[in-house]
Order: structure tokens, then C-alpha cells, then sequence
């Protein structure tokens, strides 16, 4: 139940940090009941993808940086520390640990330990392995743009699913924050105009929403047809009915917030080490 935030910045960035900032929980600290939602999501598999997906995103953004020029090895070894699945791992499960506290969790559980919760989230995580590949991207892309263009049955399910979860403002805001996060990266590490305020980039990236929006919508939706196409539609009607209890609100929401954190901390990070690296001659 992940989704990628998509930024519309020259590189995608979708990461989780390997920073400074030294979480308060390790993960023998973690109740059980978390423990077990984070392994019944797939997250440790999903933490691996996003770290794969985070060292090409890495190379992506090395061509504007350095513009032709040889990359670093310190480069790579920074990228490489940014997106480090077991820093990863105890930033996620301490945020979960805080959001989920005092939730019902054993419903939780119910529903994703058994059919077709289970079944759901393993479809999830094949389809956001798949579409690493840009060919598969491609093609899920295409073929979401027939189904809206001729109203499929399965895409109005995946719509009300999209409004029960707040898949596309969440995701949205996410990136919209990501993008401010970066660029605030950038500023701070005097890489931008001298003339350049933060009013500035706000304005910049809020005129960048319909784009951002477009995009959302666009890769969420050829993801979930992609994801969701071996399921029937009663599988997914009982995932919109378990999103709209308050169990499957509050989880939706800690695991977006679990995330997006980590997304906008390595904006952030990622635009202050371009900034180093564009303001110097080491390069």
C-alpha cells in the first residue's frame, strides 16, 4: 500500500535518508504488533526496491551536477549512504512505532495477514518491481490511458479506491514538499541566485501543482491497474472497505507519513550535496 512520490525536479527523487539525525528507536524497541504490520506490508522487500530505484535516481542526478564531467566516487558513496536500507529500516519502523500507537492494530493485522490483504500487498510489490524496468513503466502508462479512455469498469473500483485512501492529494502534497525540500537544498547551499528567497521557491514549486497533479495521477493509476490486474473486484472492494474503516485510515496514513518524511529529508540532503559539488571547482 506504497506509492512512489514522484517529483518533477530534473531527477525523480524518491528516497529514503541515511542522515545525521539518529533515531530515537531501534528495532528492538518496536512492539511486536508494528513489527509485524512493517513485515505483513512488505516493507523490508519495499525498502530494498526503493533503495535500487534510489542509486539510479542517484546516477540521473549526477548528469546534471556534474554536466558531462567524471562523477566522484564520493559522489556514488553518498548516494549509496543517503538510501542505506537498514538506516531505512529503523527511521520507518520508529515512525510507525509513534503513529500506530494506541491504534487498533490487530485489526490491522486481520486484514492483512489473511486473504486477500495478503495476496493484495504481494501484488503491489511485484508491480513496483516491474515498473523499475522503463519499458514496463511505459507500457503501464499506455495502457492505464486506454482504460480511461474507454471508462473501464476496473478503473472507476480503483478511482473510489484513490478517494478512500487520498492517494492523489497525499501524494501530491508529498511531492510538492519534496520539491521545496530540494530546491530549499540548493538555496542553503549556494547554489541558487543570491536574489533567490524562500518565498521564492514556494511560489516556484506551487506553480509546478498542475504538472505535479498530472503526473500523480498518471503513474498512480498505471500502477494500480498494473498491480491490482490479477485480483477480482471483490478482492479490491474489500481493500476499499478495510480503507475506510478507522484501522485502515490511520495505517494508510502512518505509512505515508513514514515514508514521505524520509523522502523529504533526502530532498533536502540531496540538494545540499548537489550545491557543494556545483559551488566548488573540485568537480
Amino acid at each position: 500500500m506504497i506509492l512512489r512520490t514522484a517529483s518533477i525536479l530534473a531527477v525523480a527523487l524518491t528516497a529514503v535518508p541515511a542522515l545525521a539525525q539518529t533515531s530515537t528507536a531501534t528495532t528492538g524497541e518496536v512492539p511486536d504488533d508494528v513489527r509485524a504490520i512493517y513485515d505483513a506490508l512488505l516493507l523490508p522487500e519495499v525498502i530494498d526496491v526503493v533503495a535500487e530505484e534510489g542509486a539510479s535516481h542517484g546516477e540521473d542526478l549526477a548528469r546534471t551536477v556534474f554536466e558531462g564531467r567524471p562523477v566522484p566516487q564520493h559522489w556514488t558513496d553518498l548516494v549509496a549512504a543517503i538510501y542505506d536500507p537498514g538506516h531505512m529500516e529503523q527511521e520507518v519502523l520508529a515512525s510507525l512505532a509513534e503513529d500506530l500507537r494506541g491504534q487498533d492494530t490487530a485489526a490491522m493485522l486481520a486484514f492483512l495477514q489473511a486473504e486477500p490483504g495478503r495476496s493484495l500487498t504481494a501484488l503491489e510489490l511485484d508491480a513496483r518491481e516491474a515498473m523499475m524496468d522503463e519499458e514496463v513503466e511505459q507500457e503501464a502508462k499506455e495502457r492505464a490511458a486506454v482504460a480511461l479512455f474507454q471508462n473501464s469498469p476496473r478503473l472507476e473500483i480503483l478511482q473510489r479506491y484513490a478517494e478512500a485512501t487520498d492517494l492523489i492529494e497525499m501524494n501530491v502534497a508529498g511531492t510538492m514538499n519534496n520539491n521545496v525540500a530540494y530546491l530549499t537544498g540548493l538555496l542553503d547551499g549556494g547554489a541558487l541566485s543570491d536574489d533567490m528567497t524562500e518565498s521564492d521557491l514556494l511560489a516556484d514549486v506551487a506553480g509546478q501543482e498542475p504538472q505535479i497533479r498530472a503526473q500523480t495521477e498518471e503513474w498512480a493509476y498505471s500502477f494500480l491497474l498494473k498491480a491490482y490486474e490479477p485480483a477480482t473486484d471483490a478482492d479490491i472492494e474489500a481493500l476499499i472497505a478495510f480503507s475506510e474503516t478507522e484501522p485502515g485510515q490511520a495505517l494508510n496514513l502512518a505509512v505515508f507519513e513514514a515514508f514521505d518524511e524520509r523522502f523529504t529529508d533526502v530532498s533536502r540532503a540531496l540538494g545540499l550535496a548537489a550545491a557543494r559539488y556545483m559551488t566548488t571547482e573540485e568537480i
